[in-house]
């Protein structure tokens, strides 16, 4: 449940450019369909919002954004 909202809002993030099924059955990293780093701030943001979590902007949660495995992952354990 929580890496398929994730999904959704990778799509709503980057306005449409990657769907949530693209996000959900890549096997590469989202910047490598064309995430910007304009869309992983309005993600970052978004997660933020909606689990009531804050994102580490090290590149170690930077890095989070870009495998929705890991953050569902993260996410599934706070």
């Amino acid at each position: 449940m929580i890496k398929e909202r994730l999904a959704e809002l990778v799509a709503e993030c980057s306005d449409g450019e990657i769907s949530a099924q693209e996000a959900l059955t890549a096997g590469v990293p989202l910047s490598a369909l064309g995430m910007t780093s304009i869309a992983q701030l309005r993600l970052i943001d978004a997660v933020e919002s909606e689990f009531g979590v804050e994102i580490d902007l090290t590149d170690e949660g930077v890095a989070l954004l870009d495998d929705l495995d890991a953050l569902a992952g993260r996410l599934a354990t706070r």
